[in-house]
């Protein structure tokens, strides 16, 4: 029979899939002997059987009933019993991390009866209150579907009444009073009572935590997170223990090391008094977690022993969420915790250091994701910046845009494309849209614990949370500083997540660190030393090489600073952009041979003029420059503007009218997909000659230089094998004149792009006739998918990730189902027709980190990508050739 109930003692890490996270690791943790509260854990599977059949497995009731008595058993008391009640917390784990996007239920098993005899039992009347006060506040929302306002307008009523700041001034009394008065809201809103019994209140807590799987904010997350909706949630039932029972009590959570540094040390926060869940809301400011020393030294030795037995055996940061019971400690839950970019890479090559881990392990705990985030630039201050207060510094960047006071207003400034801050006294996961949607998210409230941070953290999102000195006012769309400025929706500010600071206004931006250090080759500080070693290590085990886009010296020489193989892609249309680009339309526009071969001859110096800086900049490794490959009508005269022109002068300009006779007659419905490529170079006479001739030449000119060019020439938007071959022989003769007349011997492999499916598909041919293929994706994906991609980022494809038939667009990650084959099929047809055939790709995929691991599958040869991702792309190829996962 199937089990879908396991105790803590029964399952491990291992078993994450069946477990969650969660109760994986509340499993392993019992196995290690940490004081762990009992407890059992629910399966996922049971979750999927609910999901699927609306129902609970027939065996469940039985196996939480059996499992209920055991933990009744080790905890001596009985659920919900009148004299001395045993309370149980209900909560979500699945096998990824989703903080906050599922629900919880704390103090199961309290009733008119058994709060009672908590008070008696405990000797606190306030803590048996304030429990029972939490648990129909939380069974109301997450159970009964109340609107949770409801209740937070009730509690700010009583606060206002008595005069009091936060809900620690409240006595025995107001909270029975609230109690009844949120029972009330429940029977005027449902209908239904609130539930005495509490085996009733456990089994629909339960129901409540499965259906929170398809959640609107958990479906939000899964889908920035790339998280499978087929997982399922784990809800695990463990003994309550209190964080808010008397003064020697408290709740946290620690780190094994800094989060947002990945500095060594135990960093966290502690909150006196309190319940875990006020840790994570953030609606009471903590102190940090080494306060504890000086309040509960035998808790925090006991503590800080415990962390170093987690992070020894997991071998990685360790976020822990612990209670302190009257002076006595419990652990509640670890995880391999979330981390910035800047944390990532100080742990993982600090552990190494260590000797914790070995190389291969350290590279797996970072990646190119990761590295490109620690190349955006930095804020650089100046002595006349006005900065708020700071606060702890919770997921570091330089993100600065309008405030913005809730998560609507910060989608719609999304959906216009306004850059936003996230303004907030503290955040709940109903704000996960709009933490999303905007650059920085900065609270009043709140720690490197609190929900935002940890949110934000693991979004790779700047967060600054805990600023305490500014006055949040969401009514009044605004928050005010210490010094009386108020900063108004709309405000620009600028929030600095690695110091901790939030400026006024707009601050200018610098080059970061790591940046500075990945071009100059030297190492400023530890992070800079811990990249280095990074792509050191990806460097020694990746089987892709990994070249630049580039189309001018200056982008070439930036490429192999950033340690590019090569060039991948020279677009040559390129270089006749701005004041060059009426020498094309010269070209393009010619009505007789004489004016064609003029157009062309002042082309020709000027392209071999290019090239040689290039093959200079790159020498000695290979440069693969494409033949002319322009649209047509980013290059030719607007055909309104010149008819509106013609038509309102009286003495219209015979040169317009003849270019608008010529633009009428070379006029494209769809000019993506019509005179360009290899198209353009067989209708033309001498433009593929003038190119091939320039790259001749300026090989020949280093050569004689005492250089060692590379150049490689790629035939774009080849459809059929037949065009490669004419425009192949037209080149190789050209090489040959060249290699006559300078008497240096000239020897360019010539390739094609592979960029539409008919290419794909008969690619044993077309290797027939090539050196090498280029896979352009960019085409290859408009082409297969037969959209294209301006268009459709602008009209239809926000609404197909929201309905999730996108979960990212194609453009930005290979589409492997469907690009991918055609892609895979050229591969085995193309190198079964010619051994030596060279594979890469030139399509901006070959820096997206997830499909650089289907290329590696794929067996190209080298990926190419613009020059400032090619530190992220070496990285990422070289996690592909040790076998490491990217997506979930």
């Amino acid at each position: 029979m199937t089990q879908y109930v396991y105790g803590f003692a029964e399952g491990r890490r291992e078993m994450a899939d069946l477990l969650g996270g969660k109760g994986a690791n509340l499993a392993e943790m019992t196995r290690l002997g940490l004081p762990v509260p009992p407890g059992f854990t629910v399966t996922t599977k049971a979750c999927r059987v609910f999901l699927e059949t609306g129902t609970e497995p027939d065996e469940l009731g039985f196996e939480v009933a059996r499992a209920l008595a055991a933990l009744e058993r080790a905890a001596g008391r009985t659920l919900g019993d009148s004299a001395d009640p045993l309370l149980v917390s209900v909560r979500s784990g699945s096998r990824y991390s989703m903080p906050g996007m599922m629900e919880t239920v704390l103090d199961i098993g309290l009733s008119d009866a058994s709060v009672q005899g908590l008070a008696k039992i405990s000797g606190q009347e306030r803590f048996a209150w304030d429990s029972y006060r939490r648990l129909v506040q939380m069974f109301g929302h997450t159970v009964l579907g109340v609107d949770t306002e409801l209740f937070e307008r009730a509690l700010a009523e009583r606060r206002t009444l008595r005069g009091a700041t936060d809900d620690r001034d409240l006595d025995a009394q107001d909270l029975a009073l609230l109690t009844e008065e949120f029972k009330e809201i429940i029977h005027r809103t449902t209908g239904e009572e609130f539930p005495q019994d509490p085996v009733e209140q456990l089994h629909r807590a339960l129901r409540a935590v499965f259906s929170s799987w398809n959640g609107e904010r958990a479906h939000v997350y899964r889908r920035r997170e790339h998280i499978s909706d087929d997982l399922g949630t784990a809800v695990n039932i463990q003994a309550m223990v209190f964080g808010n029972l008397s003064p020697d009590s408290g709740t946290g959570v620690a780190f094994t090391r800094d989060p947002t540094t990945g500095a060594r040390g135990v960093y966290g926060d502690y909150l006196p008094y309190a319940q875990g869940e006020d840790v994570v809301a953030g609606v009471r400011n903590a102190v940090p977690l080494q306060e504890l020393e000086r309040l509960d030294p035998r808790s925090y030795l006991a503590l800080t022993e415990h962390l170093r037995t987690l992070e020894a055996h997991y071998q990685d940061l360790c976020d822990v969420e612990f209670t302190i019971e009257r002076g006595r400690l419990w652990i509640l839950q670890t995880r391999v915790g979330k981390r910035t970019a800047e944390a990532a890479f100080r742990i993982a090559y600090d552990l190494l250091e260590e000797g914790v881990i070995g190389r291969r392990a350290a590279l797996s705990r970072v990646d190119g994701d990761q590295l490109a985030r620690l190349m955006f630039p930095r804020f650089a201050t100046r002595p006349s910046d006005v900065p708020a207060p700071r606060a702890p510094a919770a997921a570091p960047g330089p993100p600065g845009g309008g405030a913005v006071s809730d998560s609507a207003e910060a989608v719609r400034g999304a959906a216009a494309g306004e850059r936003t801050v996230l303004v907030r006294r503290e955040t709940t996961p109903d704000d996960l849209p709009g933490m999303i949607a905007a650059e920085a998210v900065l609270t009043s409230r709140g720690g490197k614990t609190s929900h935002a941070a940890v949110v934000a953290r693991g979004m790779g999102k700047v967060c600054v949370c805990g600023a305490e000195p500014l006055t949040v006012d969401p009514t009044a769309r605004q928050f005010t500083t210490p010094e009386g400025v108020v900063v108004r929706e709309g405000d620009v500010i600028s929030v600095d997540g690695t110091s901790g600071t939030v400026h006024l206004g707009a601050l200018s931006l610098t080059d970061s660190a790591v940046r500075q250090s990945l071009e100059s080759g030297e190492q400023s500080d530890l992070l800079s030393v811990a990249v280095d070693r990074a792509l050191s290590h990806a460097d020694a085990v990746r089987r892709l090489e990994v070249r630049a886009n580039a189309d001018t010296p200056e982008d070439a020489a930036c490429a192999r600073r950033f340690g590019a193989q090569g060039i991948g892609l020279c677009r040559t249309e390129h270089m006749f952009l701005g004041e060059r680009k009426h020498l094309v339309e010269a070209m393009i526009l010619a009505v007789d041979g004489t004016a064609r071969e003029q157009a062309l001859a002042a082309l020709l110096p000027l392209q071999r003029a290019d090239f040689t800086g290039i093959l200079a900049a790159m020498d000695g490794l290979p440069v693969t420059i494409r033949l002319l490959d322009p649209p047509l009508h980013e290059f030719l005269p607007d055909r309104t503007q010149l008819a509106v022109r013609i038509a309102a002068s009286a003495d219209p300009d015979p040169r317009d009218v003849h270019l608008l006779a010529a633009v009428e007659r070379l006029h494209e419905r769809n000019p993506m997909l019509g005179l360009r490529g290899v198209r353009l170079g067989l209708s033309v006479p001498g433009l593929v000659a003038m190119q091939v001739r320039a790259i001749a030449e300026a090989v020949a000119d280093r050569i004689r230089d005492g250089g060692d060019p590379r150049a490689e020439i790629m035939i774009p938007l080849v459809g059929t094998v037949e065009e490669l071959r004419l425009v192949r022989a037209e080149a190789e003769s050209v090489l040959s004149e060249v290699f006559a007349r300078t008497g240096t011997e000239v020897t360019c492999p010539i390739g094609t792009m592979i960029e539409l499916p008919r290419a794909a598909l008969t690619a044993g041919r077309i290797a027939r006739a090539a050196d090498f293929f280029s896979f352009g994706t960019n085409d290859l994906t408009q082409t297969t998918w037969g959209l294209s991609r301006d268009d459709a980022e602008a009209s239809f494809f926000p609404a197909y990730l929201d309905k999730g038939i996108f979960t990212i667009s194609p453009f930005e990650s290979l589409d492997e189902e469907g690009v991918g084959r055609l892609i895979t099929l050229a591969v085995e047809e193309g190198r079964a027709a010619n051994s030596r055939l060279t594979l890469g790709v030139c399509g901006e995929h070959g820096g997206d980190p997830d499909s650089i691991h289907f290329f590696h599958r794929a067996g190209l040869d080298y990926v190419s990508c613009s020059p400032f991702r090619i530190p992220a792309a070496r990285l990422e190829a070289g996690r592909a050739a040790l076998g490491e996962p990217r997506s979930r």
